[in-house]
């Protein structure tokens, strides 16, 4: 990763780097963290599966467990990746946070974005 994206000017990357990017996040000016509904995860979860798998595998044990896995993403006692850590990460890892929510349109969370990239930028 710190090959592809630390030399650049300018980048930006997608997803969680709890836990093994740390390196590469210590290269980031910021961090920008979108919540998503958890309906709407689980939803597009299982539309990437339709589209990897060809249908959804309502017979596939591995599918259900993962989907399980995921469902816990929200619930604080949950043991396994969860919202918890992640704010837990964020408010010690000493970089800039924007926290956005999906339910905004996309050209609302590009303006959100660029404003605050904007204001953030020292004179």
């Amino acid at each position: 990763m710190r090959e592809i994206f630390v030399g650049r000017p300018a980048w930006v990357l997608s997803g969680s780097m709890l836990g093994w990017g740390e390196s590469v996040v210590a290269e980031c000016d910021a961090i920008v963290f979108v919540a998503l509904d958890p309906a709407e995860r689980l939803r597009r979860l299982e539309a990437r599966e339709v589209v990897r798998r060809g249908g959804l595998p309502h017979d596939d044990e591995a599918w259900h467990e993962f989907r399980t896995w995921a469902e816990g993403y929200d619930d604080p006692a949950f043991d396994g990746r969860r919202r918890a850590e992640h704010d837990r990460w964020l408010a010690t890892i000493g970089k800039p946070v924007l926290r956005l929510d999906s339910r905004s349109t996309v050209r609302e969370l590009v303006d959100a974005v660029c404003s605050w990239e904007h204001a953030a930028k020292p004179s």
